[in-house]
């Protein structure tokens, strides 16, 4: 069975993969224009954590969510930290707002919630109005690792990678592809006519900072966060929604630094490695179901869409692979039934 992929970023790569891993027997070739380490994906910090996912359903989130922690634990343990890019960190995670559902955190280690002396204590450092925070431990999975390590794990399991934009889903149905898994992100407004996606612009910088161990979040307007990387700091950060501008805007800029160095003052001697501007794929809800099309010649074809994650990509790769995996068994258990019939 012929099965393409559409999408060579985090969530592509990791349903390619999965796939080829549970089915040996599939002939599996992810179509893309780009792959790492010119993804979208390359120049994310790679940090666990739900994040822009709008109206996706909790339980959708724990599901997917808890199948991406539980494979980064079992990388950690088995020592494959160093070539996924994986590291242990301590996250401290506070708003000035009104939190959205936090249940996804009984899936991270050692959650402590500030207590309200902690939280004045933490105002008076940052000069800010937080009314609830979080200390915890998860992982980061840089993607400029994680990407090409999965990538030499598709091919050598014997997939295959094509340099090709799909422009139309028609060109994959004809062309006798039983299954086409659609990861193709922001690209899904044009090539699936899906006017829901919406660009999500992310502005970071990456500076020199060895000093800084742990991870700062403030989980509001704002949006600054501090995120340790193996070798450097991702200063963040922008969400601006319906934004597709790719260039690094000096205000943008101002308001990244100054925000991040009013939590850690010692950032003004950080030296700027660069500064990186990436559209994250919005949508109200992730969308990751099977619709059947029937060619010109009667037979079937089974379009898996997989995409619209917000900036939750790497959180939630691994589980929305693993629904790909059973889609992809259901449907094959079906027209088995349905040929003996």
């Amino acid at each position: 069975m012929r099965v393409a992929v559409i999408g060579a970023g985090v969530i592509g790569l990791t349903s390619a993969f999965a796939l080829k891993e549970n089915n040996p027997e599939l002939e599996v070739t992810i179509f893309s224009e780009i792959f790492t380490p010119n993804t979208t994906g390359d120049g994310s910090a790679g940090l666990w954590g739900p994040f822009l996912l709008s109206d996706t359903s909790k339980e959708d989130i724990l599901k997917w969510a808890g199948r991406t922690h539980r494979l980064f634990e079992q990388f950690w343990k088995c020592g494959l930290a160093k070539e996924t890019g994986l590291c242990l960190l301590p996250v401290l995670r506070v708003t000035s707002e009104k939190s959205d559902e936090m249940s996804w955190l009984k899936l991270v280690y050692g959650v402590h919630q500030l207590t309200k002396d902690e939280l004045n204590k933490l105002n008076k450092e940052h000069k800010a109005n937080y009314i609830n925070g979080w200390h915890f431990v998860t992982y980061t999975c840089e993607p400029t690792y994680f990407l090409p390590w999965i990538t030499t794990k598709f091919v050598a399991l014997g997939g295959e990678l094509k340099r090709r934009k799909i422009r139309d889903l028609g060109e994959l149905i004809e062309d006798d592809y039983e299954i086409v898994i659609n990861c193709s992100g922001l690209g899904a407004r044009e090539l699936v006519n899906d006017d829901t996606m919406t660009a999500v612009r992310g502005q970071v910088s990456r500076v020199k900072a060895p000093w800084v161990m742990h991870c700062i979040l403030v989980d509001d307007e704002h949006c600054n966060y501090i995120i340790p990387n193996i070798n450097d700091i991702v200063l963040g950060g922008t969400h601006q929604k319906n934004d597709y501008d790719l260039n690094v805007r000096d205000k943008d800029s101002k308001l990244i630094y100054e925000g991040c160095q009013r939590m850690i003052p010692s950032l003004k001697k950080a030296e700027t490695i660069k500064s990186w501007v990436g559209l994250r794929p919005g949508r109200p809800k992730v969308r990751l179901e099977c619709e059947t099309f029937v060619r010109k010649n009667g037979k079937k074809c089974h379009v898996i869409h997989n995409y619209g994650h917000g900036g939750a990509g790497i959180t939630l790769s691994w589980g929305c692979a693993i629904d790909v995996v059973e889609i992809v068994k259901n449907l094959n258990r079906n027209e088995y039934q349905i040929s003996k019939l």
